[in-house]
């Protein structure tokens, strides 16, 4: 392949996918706002560092976009860096920005001329770097058949969600919302075990093969907390964010969600205690905390 494309947002989740692109033989022109996150592409052969949004629109006409906010999102695409959209002619979106969000900025980019694909992943910074993302993609079909080679290297089940914009992030709202219920769910469960006199392992084990098996039994847990590494690769703050555009989801669609509320308060709590910014395995800490024991790790 020899098309440019162009790459904002090259963090955590975003540095692997722009770097896939980039083996798979693409020019790709990246930007971040974080100059640490984009100097690392100066060495990479088919890379072009700009120093500016601006500078990336100008220069590609495909720009995948993988960022932290719905408010991130409508700041490149309506606020003054994304006014001109240079050569653009088709955004494609991977992050997790919300409905509302997605939508406006769908409506805006298609008045100027603009294609919009909204394409959230799910599979985090393993499955960015291994290229097997699960990715949920909406908008027009026959942008979405012209964009599935990109997103095949991205990613190893890519959906087509349907032709409306937001459709992709209803379904990744859908799927992080289970994804939280089920880590904090199994916090509680896991600290009660312990408590109680069970080994984590063993305990783990057993759910394995049973009916409260989950994501998290099944590989965050053994892989990010029993081991004490707590680097799963997902902060507090993104899945708190992500949670809470599921609530508003709902809430609009006057949907009455129970659990929805709980589970806000739950990622809220681990933010409020300073772990926002860590990765989001760190839920257990709080309730290790309060019943003064501790899961995995050396006696």
């Amino acid at each position: 392949m020899t098309e440019q494309v162009g790459f904002l947002g090259v963090g955590k989740i975003g540095s692997p996918m722009a770097r896939r692109l980039l083996d798979h033989g693409l020019r790709v022109h990246v930007f971040d706002v974080v100059p640490a996150a984009r100097e690392p592409f100066r060495a990479i052969r088919g890379a072009s560092v700009c120093s500016s949004v601006t500078e990336v629109l100008e220069r590609a006409g495909t720009i995948f976009l993988s960022l932290p906010s719905p408010a991130a999102l409508e700041q490149v695409t309506l606020g003054p860096d994304g006014r001109g959209l240079g050569q653009v002619h088709v955004v494609v979106d991977l992050s997790t920005s919300g409905v509302r969000a997605a939508r406006a900025v769908a409506a805006e980019l298609q008045a100027r001329g603009v294609r919009y694909l909204d394409a959230p992943v799910s599979g985090g910074v393993r499955g960015a770097e291994a290229g097997t993302l699960s990715i949920m993609a909406a908008g027009d079909k026959a942008v979405f058949e012209s964009l599935r080679p990109l997103l095949s290297i991205l990613g190893k089940n890519v959906f087509y969600i349907g032709a409306e914009p937001g459709l992709g992030q209803a379904m990744k709202l859908v799927n992080n919302m289970l994804s939280a219920t089920t880590l904090a769910a199994t916090a509680e469960a896991m600290v009660v075990a312990v408590k109680a006199g069970l080994d984590p392992a063993l305990a783990l084990d057993v759910l394995n093969v049973s009916s409260g098996r989950s994501g998290a039994t099944q590989d965050k847990f053994p892989r990010a907390v029993l081991t004490r590494t707590f680097d799963y690769g997902f902060a507090v703050d993104h899945m708190l964010k992500d949670v809470s555009l599921f609530g508003e989801l709902a809430a609009g669609l006057q949907v009455p969600t129970f659990i929805c509320r709980e589970v806000i308060e739950m990622w809220r709590l681990a933010a409020s205690r300073g772990l926002g910014p860590e990765d989001f395995t760190n839920l257990v800490r709080v309730l290790e905390e309060w019943a003064g024991v501790k899961i995995g790790g050396s006696p």
